[in-house]
């Protein structure tokens, strides 16, 4: 259980933070900016969660912003190599079904929308517009993440739970524009 009575501890003010192993690393570390980029994108799915308040999506999305809070704290556990990335009491990890769920729920919205035949802008209705800021946020945790995968053992599941992320957020932008009726199609060369 987490308990934070002060909120200041002066331990980071030399630039560094420390790690659920106890061992500490540079706040600009490859490992802080993907553990920042994944609480950027918790931000976005809150300010998105606003504009869908008393929906069985804002529902989801709070179930979301849980899981990213189990995305940084797998994040910010160092693996060795060879780790099998298996939760523990004392270790957590993203898991296969936190992954297969969100699968789920790209599947149950997905079937409510006519396939697409042009890329869509980011916008439309208000709330289309903070999910889709929301799913940028989300890649951008994404690249972070992956670069630093490409530099120490990551948590395959964690990655997959990242890119799935996106893909239910630009899924659910679309029902939030009346099941894509008001998506704003891209036109290519419009304005040549």
């Amino acid at each position: 259980m987490v308990k934070l009575n002060k909120i200041y501890t002066r331990t980071g003010d030399d630039g560094t933070t420390g790690l659920v192993d106890g061992s500490r690393l540079e706040k600009h570390a490859p490992r802080m900016e993907a553990i920042g980029a994944v609480d950027e994108a918790n931000s976005m799915l809150g300010f998105a969660a606003v504009a869908l308040a008393g929906s069985e999506h804002a529902d989801t999305l709070f179930r979301i912003q849980n899981d990213l809070f189990d995305l940084g704290a797998d994040i910010a556990t160092p693996a060795e190599p060879g780790d099998d990335f298996a939760p523990s009491q004392m270790v957590l990890r993203i898991v296969a079904g936190q992954v297969e769920w969100l699968e789920a729920r790209i599947d149950e919205a997905n079937a409510r929308l006519e396939p697409l035949t042009s890329f869509v802008l980011p916008g439309g209705s208000e709330a289309a517009a903070r999910l889709h800021c929301a799913r940028a946020s989300a890649r951008r945790a994404e690249r972070a993440m992956t670069a630093l995968a490409g530099a120490a053992p990551a948590n395959p599941q964690a990655l997959a739970y990242i890119n799935r992320l996106s893909d239910y957020l630009f899924v659910l932008a679309r029902v939030a524009n009346h099941d894509g009726a008001d998506d704003v199609k891209w036109v290519p060369g419009a304005n040549r």
